[in-house]
């Protein structure tokens, strides 16, 4: 006869930490050894702030990095199509608040061609007349549907309502309009001109047995040249009057998008970040979190609410986010603020916070399962000017975590003066909202 197996809890997980080099070009190299993954995950950082683009052609960035692969080293924009499928090379990059991010994944074997062909598009990209036209269109384009979608429209709202005007956090990531349309190759290339090897990071995540990662990367990247690299963006200012709600008016909307916000920790906030992601959870971050126990389960409003700890530079934002019927759109943001407001008097349960510690501590092994992910957080981290180490400590430290810890995290660091952007139908949802915010009704 046999017994049933004791089930033990897991030990503590860390996360992978790297072999660390400094490359002849002068960028870090983390490499990430990950027996068994075998598709191999390069990420290259390079510290250049949004707040570095120059105002009349904000978006540049955007362009810069969609345009970079089409056509380098001589090659054309069709011979790079082909050369990506015949070396099953899958490139991308893209730009964010702290600086741009050109990421790779490729099977091992054909990493050294691989490496090659990633520094051609870093370095040597043509960036053609008709490519940054095409791109220029496309983006324009873009920006026509973002007004269409509530979400983006509410977003974007979010910003100009919430940091200090004049400032770029307070202005699309990816430009308007005006400054997109004024985006010219030239334009691009000086742009470019500015990514360069010091100040940024070579992130290589995968099975790297057999290869010797250092010297691949140092011959690949021998020609990329050129003295530090933008650093850190300026921290962020809020607005004065950023307490208040907006109400973005869409005529007949039978549902309404709702963005709540208010400041909040970054990752080196004093007592340490470990509280803030399970806090978020706790509130918005499963369907038997706080905001959906009561909005989505209780009253039928949503299918789902939504908050998250996002750090920014010198501080970040608390933000919690979601859709709801028109007719009941006042109640559930008056229960939407209640939620959110009480764990300041009232703190959090021992089961609650055993709940959240056990979903972000025991998942963490599953969440960083794969090479492409791994690369991802040490090239994240590796902008934000912390390691991978970080990541360690705040998963340790998520184990240690009180429901005392995190009501005072709670109250010192997510400070509750509401920004709330409404998108949605204004004659229908003004006259029954509640809120003492000042409101504002804009098109």
């Amino acid at each position: 006869m046999s017994t049933r197996p004791t089930i033990t809890r897991p030990g503590p997980w860390a996360f992978p930490q790297p072999d660390r080099y400094e490359t002849k070009c002068g960028a870090d190299l983390l490499a990430f050894d990950l027996p068994g993954q075998h598709v191999v995950s390069v990420q290259v950082t390079c510290p250049l702030p949004l707040d570095t683009e120059p105002e009349a052609h904000e978006g540049v960035g955007a362009i810069m990095a969609r345009t970079l692969d089409e056509g380098a080293a001589g090659r054309g924009p069709e011979e790079m199509v082909e050369l990506l499928e015949r070396t099953g090379v899958s490139l991308h990059a893209g730009v964010g608040e702290r600086g741009l991010v050109v990421d790779m994944d490729v099977s091992g074997r054909r990493l050294p061609e691989a490496l090659s062909l990633l520094v051609d598009v870093l370095t040597t990209p043509t960036l053609g007349e008709d490519e940054v036209a095409r791109q220029v269109r496309t983006r324009l384009a873009e920006i026509d549907q973002e007004e269409a979608h509530p979400g983006m429209r509410a977003a974007r709202e979010f910003a100009r309502t919430y940091y200090a005007p004049g400032t770029r956090a307070s202005r699309p990531t990816a430009g308007s309009p005006q400054t997109v349309s004024a985006i010219t190759a030239d334009v691009v290339r000086a742009r470019h001109a500015q990514v360069r090897p010091v100040g940024s990071s070579i992130v290589v995540a995968g099975d790297l047995r057999g290869l010797d990662v250092r010297a691949l990367v140092d011959e690949a990247f021998a020609g990329w040249t050129g003295g530090p690299a933008a650093s850190t963006p300026a921290p962020l200012v809020r607005a004065q009057d950023a307490r208040r709600l907006v109400v973005v008016d869409r005529p007949g909307s039978v549902q309404s998008e709702l963005h709540l916000g208010c400041t909040g920790p970054d990752r080196r906030v004093e007592g340490g970040w470990a509280p803030f992601p399970v806090i978020a959870y706790l509130l918005g971050g499963s369907p038997h979190a706080r905001l959906d126990a009561v909005l989505r389960e209780e009253k039928g409003f949503t299918y789902g609410m939504r908050s998250n700890a996002r750090p920014r530079s010198g501080n970040g934002l608390f933000m919690t986010t979601g859709s709801v019927r028109t007719e009941v759109t006042a109640e559930a943001l008056d229960l939407t603020l209640s939620i959110l407001d009480a764990p300041a008097t009232e703190g959090f349960t021992a089961a609650e916070t055993t709940a959240g510690v056990d979903y972000l501590s025991l998942t963490a092994p599953g969440r960083f399962a794969t090479a492409d992910v791994v690369a991802a957080e040490a090239a994240a981290r590796a902008l934000d000017g912390l390691g991978t180490a970080h990541t360690s400590e705040v998963l340790a430290d998520t184990l240690t975590l009180t429901p005392e810890r995190l009501t005072e995290a709670y109250r010192a660091h997510v400070d509750r003066q509401w920004t709330v952007v409404v998108v949605g139908d204004a004659d229908a949802l003004v006259p029954t909202l509640t809120t003492d915010l000042p409101v504002e009704v804009v098109g």
